[in-house]
């Protein structure tokens, strides 16, 4: 393997292991309400509400709240919502009775001192139409009554936004400028189309992966089994052995690795700034060209053999194929040209390229030796999933994997090591978000079947690979399924993806009888080419 592809899967193994959770552009919503169910006066459904404003009756900023479980409901479409005043609340917080009336104008308050079904009655009380209620933390926050109220007869909304919102607003209207505001709650379509197509492209990339490194193997057992039969007539005794092509992986390497991949997720969230996602933008563009070129070349050198097999030696790259050469500065340009204009309304289409490119290029470089690996990877990966989403709110304070992967405190839109599809038909517009390491993990396991199936020449429907995939689809799927029922909070897909690839493959296994072979060679026993040997189940037929 050459110095470029090595490199290359280095990038991706230690800093493109992220999950990216899919979460609602809008904001995260936070707090469970469980100790505060339903009951009459409160029991309005959480809904992500539209605040739009006008400074000076010049259409300004768009905010984006989340209404509360009291209160009267808000209307669904902007053409029945009212554009109306916005003014500060005197006292601030609103916990006592204002010392003004307000001719139905929108209020906004403080959080904070009191109940937020105090700060409702008191705003209704001195003529409010609407009350926004300021989160003191970045995040929002769903507004429940206690157990114990009873004060819930309110008729007016009530919808909190973030700090940032309430901060902006609050130095518009200290300048004495006019403020008014509409207040609408758009409904998401029952079926995210983005989520369909994300789902399709994450099963399509690693069904092409498979196949490329199946077929890749079928070659090298092919050429292989040439040079031992070839070799045995002259030499019966000694061994051949041939260049390594790829990377295997073992259980002590896939242990670390997810040591190291947490040291660097640490070391992101710790150092995440503008210049931190710069550096690696510019390592996703490094891997990406490595990877759109290495599948370039395989895919043309089928039509241009000769420019594919004629090579010619380059300082420091070593010897590179004259397709390579050229196809190397359109893939140096569509990097950078990516990179340039990465925050556009189209630059989603450069980076899904890109990030197929590389992660079926890792796919094709790195292996699974056998099941047994794979396990042991998987298994690391899911505890890793959980650990960092969930666990490490209460030791953080808040999850470490979604402030990094969203780039928080770094002024840029998240990190670049992710697939992603613009919700086209959603009034809320974001991104249905996938991460790389919920592809290519998965998908380790999943090429591995693959070349197993075929070196053991099982048929689709008998071998491994057919159930991998549809275990992993249906992962996915639940997966998708999971975030739209917790509210667009971000969710590890390996916590759904790893139990219904990793079990069907080790139910298939044991059931048929293949596990011990699956688990410790991971190569299929077949006749040695020549009579020298019983069996070649011994030597690794990827070499």
């Amino acid at each position: 393997m050459d110095l470029n592809k090595k490199f290359c899967s280095v990038i991706l193994l230690i800093s493109l292991f992220f999950y990216y959770p899919s979460t609602v552009k809008a904001g995260d919503i936070v707090h469970d309400d469980n100790l505060a169910p339903k009951k009459p006066g409160c029991e309005n459904d959480f809904v992500l509400v539209k605040v739009q404003t006008w400074v000076n009756g010049v259409e300004d900023a768009e905010y984006v709240g989340v209404g509360a479980r009291f209160g009267t409901t808000i209307v669904s479409k902007e053409k029945n919502a009212n554009q109306t005043r916005l003014t500060l609340s005197n006292p601030r917080d609103c916990c006592t009775a204002s010392k003004r009336k307000f001719e139905r104008d929108i209020i906004m308050v403080d959080r904070g001192n009191c109940k937020f079904t105090t700060k409702a009655n008191n705003a209704e009380a001195a003529g409010a139409s609407a009350v926004l209620i300021i989160n003191n933390q970045k995040e929002l926050y769903k507004m429940v009554c206690e157990p114990d109220e009873t004060d819930l007869d309110i008729h007016i909304p009530a919808v909190m936004l973030p700090q940032d919102a309430g901060t902006s607003l609050e130095k518009v209207l200290l300048s004495n400028a006019s403020v008014s505001v509409q207040l609408y709650s758009p409904k998401r379509p029952l079926v995210d189309i983005a989520e369909v197509f994300l789902w399709l492209m994450a099963v399509v990339t690693i069904l092409c992966a498979s196949y490329w490194s199946a077929w890749s193997a079928r070659e090298a057992a092919v050429e292989h089994d040439k040079l031992l039969k070839d070799a045995a007539d002259d030499f019966p005794n000694d061994k051949v052995v041939g260049a390594s092509s790829v990377v295997d992986i073992n259980t002590t390497s896939a242990v670390l690795f997810i040591v190291l991949a947490s040291c660097f997720l640490v070391m992101l969230y710790k150092l995440m700034s503008y210049w931190f996602v710069e550096l690696l933008v510019v390592l996703f563009c490094i891997g990406g060209v490595e990877g759109l070129q290495t599948c370039l070349v395989a895919l043309l050198s089928r039509w241009f053999k000769r420019a594919g097999e004629s090579f010619i030696k380059i300082p420091f790259f070593g010897a590179l194929s004259y397709l390579t050469l050229a196809v190397s500065p359109f893939c140096i340009t569509f990097a950078v040209v990516w990179a340039v204009y990465r925050n556009v309304s189209f630059a989603w289409i450069g980076q899904d390229i890109l990030g197929i490119a590389l992660i079926i290029t890792v796919l094709q470089i790195v292996h699974v030796p056998n099941l047994k690996v794979g396990t042991v990877l998987l298994s690391c990966a899911f505890l890793y999933d959980i650990f960092w989403v969930f666990v490490s709110k209460k030791l953080f304070h808040e999850s470490v994997m979604i402030v990094v992967a969203r780039g928080d405190r770094s002024g840029e839109d998240g990190i670049p090591m992710l697939l992603k599809i613009p919700r086209m038909f959603d009034p809320w517009g974001g991104y249905s978000i996938i991460g790389f390491g919920d592809i290519l993990l998965p998908g380790l396991l999943i090429a591995f079947s693959l070349r197993y199936d075929w070196l053991a020449n099982k048929s689709l429907r008998a071998g491994y690979f057919l159930w991998a995939m549809i275990a992993y689809g249906f992962g996915l799927l639940i997966t998708y399924v999971a975030l739209n029922l917790m509210d667009g909070h971000g969710q590890p897909a390996l916590l759904y993806i790893v139990p219904f690839t990793l079990g069907t493959f080790l139910t298939l296994g044991k059931k048929r009888g293949d596990l011990h072979v699956l688990w410790t060679r991971g190569l299929p026993e077949r006749p040695c080419p020549h009579n020298h040997l019983e069996h070649c189940h011994e030597l690794n037929l990827e070499k």
